[in-house]
């Protein structure tokens, strides 16, 4: 197998989707035909030029406040809002991934890799500028490089925050961020064989090599502005030497600070992010997570030798040094991330499934600023509650480890669970019945907004002349299911699957044929009650279970 090399047969329906499903939240149907027939470098081209780089910012979407529909992150600092302001963040972020106005990107899904990388939390944060500020790092540097990413993060005020580099001082160290930082952010624990990649005085010598460094005006009501700052005697100025992992590595001692530096814990800071990059564990590392991310959770021994090897190689080679995006390029266009032992090898989160669903069958995002009602009730009182439940809060990890499935073994399969398997099924059964109403009168047009599918109209779109019940032939339960079906499926379904969902799901074990007769009978009298609920519970049980089917099936 070629591995890394390009793929470059044009993308079918089923390629493209896999592509989308991978690369975003999601596909809408019209964008897995859009991608249809162009090359893989082309469509991930196009990926990475859709990103809204400068989308509206968040909003107060509390009605009953006068600052409803208005950002609130150019105004004093508000104490008694902050769990709401934080929280609106994450609800502003789900519109992004799932608005269908702009075409698809992989910015907000490389966005979400990064944030479950370099985790803080929005609850132990606790100052919503901060994690806004946190937030847009992560975000406007999602495809830039990875030096400047990890040196960003290394003094944001909310990572700063999150793991105690405040209290980090000199005579007092607190090694909480530097052991993270080797451990989770750069060369990992253990190599592949197993071995350690650093020791405890690593730690140690890293924690003195990050002392000084604080934030200013952490929730103080009324502030205007806040920031990182540096604090000269609060930073240990002695070398720091390191051990063999890192070939014993010194930074020199420093009472000044060097030519092009601020002060002595950037030129510290400088060393430290280098010496971390020069491990040859680190692209390795950030290189294999990336490949569970978008490729399979699986990585082999077969795997680790001819793609995270060449492509930690390529990564951290000098004419690359480290920029994101040609490794992103490189993964998503390569045979490996086309084979089909990786098509259907993931399990969707519950992110995955929620947006993913909700793009897939073109529900309306109601536009945040002039709706936020609504917009409101679909993203924060619906959508964020079931992907809370099923154990993904945005930007709320239970652990700097960022999220189980991500870095326990086993990776994707326990986002299904004994306790989230029945909440997956209870959110798509809510496309069934379609008991949301996100607005009573959507767009002022005096009809509501249903959350979910209308399954007999989708139906009715089938059959040609719906009137014309004499000269135009019904459309059948096959014709149903395959419509149904379309590109619902990261792989295709066995014939015994399909006469399954057809002759017992559909039909309930009657003949096929009397499909024919009932359907013929609604277009005769469409008007007519008894009819008109005997073919949409024919419908809704079909979808229900190919629901079902989809959302323990792998993406």
């Amino acid at each position: 197998m070629p591995y890394l090399d390009t793929y470059t047969q044009p993308l079918t329906a089923k390629t493209a989707a896999h592509m989308l499903r991978r690369a975003t939240f999601g596909p809408t149907q019209a964008e897995i035909t859009g991608f249809t027939g162009k090359t893989a470098t082309q469509a991930v081209q196009l990926l990475i030029r859709n990103a809204n780089l400068s989308p509206s910012p968040p909003i107060d979407l509390d009605s009953t406040k006068a600052t409803a529909g208005q950002t609130y992150l150019d105004k004093p600092f508000n104490g008694d809002r902050n769990f709401d302001f934080g929280t609106y963040i994450k609800w502003w972020w789900y519109g992004i991934m799932a608005d269908q106005s702009n075409k698809p990107a992989l910015l907000e899904k490389l966005t979400l890799f990064w944030q479950n990388h370099f985790v803080t939390t929005r609850e132990v944060v606790d100052d919503y500028r901060f994690v806004w500020r946190y937030f847009q790092l992560l975000r406007t540097n999602a495809l830039g490089n990875f030096r400047t990413l990890v040196t960003g993060i290394s003094k944001d005020p909310a990572m700063l925050r999150f793991l105690n580099g405040n209290e980090n001082e000199k005579g007092k160290p607190n090694e909480n961020y530097a052991r993270e930082l080797q451990e989770l952010f750069t060369v990992g624990a253990f190599d592949f064989a197993g071995n350690k990649n650093y020791t405890e005085d690593d730690v140690k010598v890293a924690a003195r090599a990050l002392t000084g460094w604080k934030y200013s005006n952490y929730w103080v009501n009324g502030s205007t502005t806040f920031d990182t700052t540096f604090t000269a005697t609060k930073h240990d100025t002695d070398a720091k030497v390191f051990s063999a992992k890192y070939n014993n590595t010194t930074i020199p001692a420093r009472t000044t600070a060097p030519a092009g530096f601020a002060n002595t814990g950037e030129a510290d800071l400088s060393d430290l992010i280098t010496m971390l990059l020069n491990h040859p564990e680190t692209p390795k590392f950030i290189c294999r997570k990336l490949y569970r991310w978008y490729v399979n959770p699986n990585v082999t021994r077969e795997i680790e030798t001819n793609v995270i090897v060449p492509l930690a190689q390529f990564f951290a080679s000098p004419s690359n040094n480290y920029a994101i995006q040609p490794v992103i390029e490189k993964l998503l266009t390569s045979q490996i991330f086309f084979d089909v032992s990786n098509i259907g090898a993931i399990i969707k989160s519950p992110l995955e499934l929620v947006i993913g669903s909700l793009k897939f069958f073109d529900q309306p995002v109601p536009p945040m600023a002039t709706n936020y009602t609504a917009y409101k009730k679909l993203f924060g009182d619906f959508a964020h509650w079931r992907m809370r439940d099923m154990q993904m809060d945005a930007i709320d990890q239970p652990t700097v480890f960022g999220y189980e499935p991500y870095y326990q073994t086993g990776y994707s399969k326990i986002w299904m669970n004994t306790t989230t398997i029945a909440l997956r099924s209870d959110f798509t059964d809510a496309f069934i019945w379609r008991w949301l109403v996100v607005d009573a009168n959507y767009y002022g047009t005096g009809v509501p907004y249903k959350m979910g599918i209308d399954v007999l109209a989708w139906a009715t779109s089938l059959q040609a002349n719906f009137s014309d019940v004499a000269g135009t032939p019904s459309i059948t339960c096959v014709d149903v299911l395959e419509a149904f079906t379309k590109n619902l499926f990261a792989t295709d379904l066995f014939p015994s699957q399909k006469d399954f969902l057809i002759d017992t799901i559909m039909m309930q074990g009657i003949p096929r044929t009397s499909w024919v007769n009932e359907w013929n009978n609604y277009r005769t009298t469409p008007t007519n009650t008894n009819r008109k609920n005997a073919v949409t519970n024919r419908l809704q049980n079909l979808m229900k279970y190919m629901l079902r089917m989809a959302e323990y099936q792998l993406c």
